[in-house]
């Protein structure tokens, strides 16, 4: 016992407290499978290195902003089949991530844009990279509400350096021209330096639209294209489904 306390305070000083957590069910494993000094130390430090990367990714899931349930693991391919399921597990590698490419998810609402570009994002922290997601223009909205405390700047330079940024809903409302000079700056900044991932229900067509001035939006989708991978997703609504689903479900309960 006596030993313990003395271990504890010295894995405290060493900043290693979580070690106790398992020690004693791995000195009893250690005991029973006679394992060896160097795999005992091997273990436990096994096991810390894994409690420090569950912890790293749940603090880095939190400032994401991704949606918890929006895995690959928890969306339906049988649900439509003309999304090539390959394709997103060949995404989920985040190769384009590390050659800082971008990736444009097109298609109607309710096919799943925003749940495949949130699961790519999911394996991307599971890689270890830092992402952020946002609906376009609440992003850049709360870009400009930085004017107001100070932390513009310090925001605008988040969203350029994070090294995967998820826009979803791109072009689906407009933006002030204060914040399509955001976007622009944040295109251009992060043009072959970090990778994004857009979603859009626009025909990629209109998108020099959303901006007022079309040099500007001529030279902001120039750096977009490049070196990108364009996915366009077609069929039925998934929620729209569903809704139908249940609709038919209430109305047989109550004999409508």
């Amino acid at each position: 016992m006596d030993e313990m306390i003395l271990l504890k305070a010295k894995l405290n000083k060493l900043k290693l407290p979580k070690l106790l957590e398992t020690l004693q069910e791995r000195l009893k494993q250690a005991i029973k499978e006679k394992w060896s000094y160097s795999q005992f130390l091997d273990i436990l430090l096994t096991d810390e290195m894994d409690r420090r990367n569950q912890s790293q990714f749940a603090k880095k899931l939190v400032k994401s902003h991704l949606q918890v349930n929006k895995t690959l693991e928890t969306f339906d391919f049988s649900f439509n089949t003309k999304i090539y399921e390959p394709t997103f597990k060949e995404l989920a590698t985040c190769h384009f991530v590390e050659n800082k490419e971008c990736v444009l998810i097109i298609g109607p609402s309710g096919v799943g844009k925003s749940h495949l570009a949130q699961s790519i994002g999911h394996e991307a922290i599971r890689k270890g990279y830092e992402v952020l997601f946002y609906r376009t223009y609440q992003l850049f909205y709360w870009i400009s509400m930085g004017h107001g405390d100070g932390s513009y700047r310090k925001r605008l330079q988040q969203v350029i350096k994070v090294p995967l940024l998820i826009l979803d809903d791109f072009g689906l409302q407009s933006l002030s021209e204060a914040s399509q000079m955001d976007l622009y700056e944040v295109i251009c900044e992060r043009y072959e330096k970090a990778a994004t991932i857009i979603t859009s229900n626009r025909e990629f067509g209109e998108w020099q639209e959303i901006f007022a001035n079309p040099l500007i939006g001529s030279a902001a989708l120039d750096r977009l294209i490049h070196r990108a991978t364009k996915l366009v997703i077609e069929g039925k609504s998934y929620r729209m489904e569903q809704f139908n689903k249940r609709s038919k479900k209430q109305n047989k309960e109550t004999g409508k």
